[in-house]
């Protein structure tokens, strides 16, 4: 909500009053926004229960019901059974988010009544004193009152990367971020008026857009869709203009036509992506867009900042070296320290050796900043101090030297120097005295290396990028023993040709001195070359990079900004949290593509099976109840058991080529052997009772048992696992045809033995031509993606 601006604060510095808080609270001036993270129960509700496969499946029931043959209505259970699993995985899926999207959200910090407190971006009231540091994420609209040397990043918002210098006055929008310096500014515009309220919408939702997974699917759907109407009406007329008695007629109509749509597909699809979300959130790993878990099944490049990813954040001052004596070192680096309202990391390990604050006067700041990658501070007669990289701020010659042989053993080098001029003077700072070698330990993360030997052994390359030293990176890889590790890339040096610099970077494993936007450029020069990138950072120079790669993973303790850009959040800081979270991504995709499988065969065969009974104008031989249990015995049990299981095969592109290859021919073959064993034991118009069950059974023998071998095919490769599954599921048939009672229940009779051995003979051909189609099918995929 935007309104009037508001009345002018006594002292503008101390924020607002409690008072005057719980006023706008009161008034509604809040930053509350009424967009949704993700739907109510009541919409999940309705949308699992009120779709187009319930009211088909709902029309043929009430149809089954006015014949009153009430059990061969059993397909109706699938109604409650695809409503409550869908709404069950998907309220605890939206549980599941948005208990972590709380703890992963960008906290603004206010001030009131004097006092400096994070609170929650919907906390926000109209004229909050709001104050910003490198990093935060700025959540509300308004002019900045105070700026020290601020600098924001507006990319999200205008697409261009070079920050904007702020000045009391300028306004900032929400939805941009801090890179450098301090300040504050008044919280004028909120609530659904502002940047943040379209930002946060698309933060944490629960999303299916922009997913190849997904877009596959409602192509088959569409494919499927075109064939359903001729088959359809076909059978109508089939079955209802013959000489059969109407419940018979219905019964056959229905039971052609049930089997016609995939009810599972769209469920299965999902349950296992929800599935997915909910285990991923046992690990503390937010999913912010649904997608990334299909993205990071198909993520074969990697790119890892070194500090906060493969490095701990925090580090410890080692020792510092003097160059130039005659200079206050230690008190020079604890004015530095002290004159950083939101110090780095580099700068509190310093300010933790040296406490003291030796009272220096601060006259102007210079933050530190990605791009310059130094740092520094005027005070006065005290002088001009800079602290930055070494290999930076250096000119070629002994202490480069000597910082570069430091570097080699993985610790960071700053250099410590006096500047010819105020550190914000229009010119910079001069030529720099160099004083001393600041060396600052860097502690490599327990779980890194696993981590590494992980993505090696999944054929994932990771590529190393820092803005640190490159020699220093390198010598991190290599205690990691990441392959490349030896032959670290200075990124000043990288060529500026787009196709020399996707060469260079697909050819090398460890990049330093990277600038925030070369991360970008070589995130968009790796997928120039095909490859699915996913970028891992935690501090604002990793936003770009994030922002443009194929999933952006972000640490929870990182900045608000790169937390906001990201895909996936690892709330636990954990490194070694990604191979699970690809590795969940895989299973999902998967085991989607192979359920895919089994109910687009399904399909197939009831429409093909479906027109050639129309077309032979023959009786349909299945009633309803043999459709159900057709389905729970060769699709529906065992995908829902495949939709779950491991599986850590990459996901590839071309997922419908794929799925149609194998679920075509087979089925087709197993419409045309069902068709062709019930046409051998078919009496004609004038048959009996029992001479349509003993041909329905037959022809019921043929379908399901080549029906089951294709299920082993889907299955492949196997385990003990999926060969107890297969076996339960045969055994269980076998008990359908061979047990008194379910014989009975089920309207089957295998007791001919010519028609049980014709099913047979029938299933045997087809199950040769099912493999053959499957062999050359799964060549010809190679063949296309070699």
């Amino acid at each position: 909500m935007a309104t009037d601006q508001p009345a002018l604060l006594t002292d503008a510095s101390r924020g607002l009053t409690s008072d005057e808080v719980a006023q706008r609270v009161a008034a509604g001036q809040t930053n509350a926004v009424s967009t949704k993270t993700s739907r109510t129960t009541g919409e999940i509700i309705r949308a699992n229960v009120f779709t187009r496969i319930n009211a088909i499946y709902g029309v043929l029931f009430v149809l089954i019901l006015s014949t009153g043959y009430f059990i061969d209505g059993l397909f109706g259970g699938l109604i409650i059974v695809n409503s409550a699993v869908g709404i069950i995985q998907e309220l605890r899926a939206k549980r599941t988010l948005e208990r972590l999207a709380i703890v992963g959200q960008a906290k603004p910090t206010v001030r009131r009544d004097g006092q400096s407190a994070e609170i929650a971006p919907e906390e926000v009231v109209l004229g909050d004193l709001v104050e910003l540091g490198p990093g935060d994420k700025i959540v509300v609209d308004g002019p900045a009152l105070t700026a020290d040397a601020l600098e924001v990043d507006e990319s999200l918002l205008t697409g261009e990367s070079d920050p904007v210098v702020k000045q009391p006055g300028d306004k900032v929008l929400s939805g941009s971020f801090v890179v450098a310096g301090s300040g504050t500014y008044r919280a004028d515009i909120i609530g659904d008026e502002s940047y943040a309220a379209k930002l946060a919408a698309e933060a944490s939702k629960f999303t299916l857009v922009k997913s190849e997974l997904r877009q596959g699917i409602d192509k088959i759907l569409k494919f499927i869709t075109y064939l359903l109407i001729p088959a359809g009406a076909l059978t109508i007329y089939n079955q209802l203009a013959g000489d059969q008695a109407w419940p018979d007629a219905l019964r056959g109509m229905v039971a052609a036509l049930v089997p016609m749509v995939p009810e599972g597909l769209v469920l299965m699809t999902s349950v296992a992506l929800a599935v997915g979300v909910i285990r991923l959130g046992k690990r503390q790993c937010l999913v912010q867009e649904l997608p990334a878990i299909e993205g990071l099944a198909r993520v074969d490049v990697v790119c890892a900042d070194k500090t906060g990813t493969l490095t701990e954040n925090a580090m410890r001052l080692s020792e510092v070296r003097e160059i130039t004596p005659g200079h206050p070192v230690d008190d020079a680096l604890a004015a530095l320290a002290a004159a950083d309202p939101r110090p780095n990391a580099s700068l509190q390990a310093i300010a933790e050796a040296h406490r003291t604050d030796p009272g220096w006067r601060v006259s102007t700041t210079m933050p530190f900043s990605s791009a310059r990658k130094w740092s520094g501070a005027s005070f006065g007669g005290d002088g001009d101090w800079v602290l930055g990289a070494a290999d930076v701020l250096l000119p070629e010659g002994e202490h480069r030297a000597e910082a570069e042989k430091i570097g080699s053993r993985g610790l960071r080098v700053l250099l410590l120097g006096r500047a010819e001029r105020a550190v914000d003077s229009a010119e910079g700072p001069g030529d720099i005295e160099p004083v001393a070698l600041v060396v600052l330990e860097q502690k490599v993360r327990p779980d890194a290396k696993d981590t590494l030997d992980f993505f090696a052994h999944q054929d994932v390359a990771v590529k190393v990028i820092s803005g640190d030293n490159a020699i220093s990176v390198g010598a991190v890889a290599g205690t990691l023993d990441l392959p490349g590790a030896d032959k670290p890339v200075d990124a000043r040096k990288l060529p500026e040709d787009a196709e020399k610099l996707a060469d260079t970077v697909e050819d090398r494993a460890v990049f330093g001195r990277v600038t925030p936007v070369q991360k970008r450029a070589m995130v968009g020069a790796l997928q120039s070359k095909g490859h699915t990138v996913a970028m891992t950072g935690d501090g604002v120079n990793d936003v770009l990079a994030l922002k443009d790669a194929d999933i952006g993973v972000a640490m929870g303790a990182g900045s608000p900004a790169t937390r906001a850009v990201a895909q996936i959040v690892l709330l636990d800081d954990k490194f070694a949290t990604l191979p699970h979270v690809v590795a969940e991504g895989r299973r999902v995709i998967g085991n989607i593509e192979r359920v895919s499988n089994l109910f687009l065969t399904k399909t197939v065969y009831s429409v093909l099976l479906a027109l050639m009974v129309g077309i032979a104008q023959v009786p349909f031989p299945f009633l309803p109840r043999h459709i159900t249990i057709t389905a729970w015995f060769t699709i529906g049990l065992p995908a829902f058991v495949l939709s779950l299981a491991p599986n850590n095969e990459r996901a590839r592109t071309g997922f419908v080529g794929r799925v149609m290859r194998m679920a075509v021919p087979a089925g087709l073959v197993i419409a045309t052997a069902t068709f062709v064993s019930y046409l051998l034991v078919y009496k004609g118009s004038g048959q009996s009772e029992l001479d349509k069950v003993q041909a329905g059974t037959t022809a019921l023998i043929t379908l399901i048992t080549i029906a089951l071998w294709v299920l082993g095919i889907v299955a492949r490769p196997y385990r003990w696992w999926k060969i107890l599954l297969i076996g339960g599921m045969v055994v269980l048939t076998l008990a359908l045809f061979l047990i008194p009672f379910t014989q009975k229940f089920f309207a089957l009779d295998p007791s001919v033995t010519s028609y049980t051995l014709s099913a047979f003979a029938c299933a045997g051909v087809g199950i040769v031509l099912v493999e053959a189609a499957w062999w050359i099918g799964r060549h010809l995929v190679k063949r296309s993606e070699a």
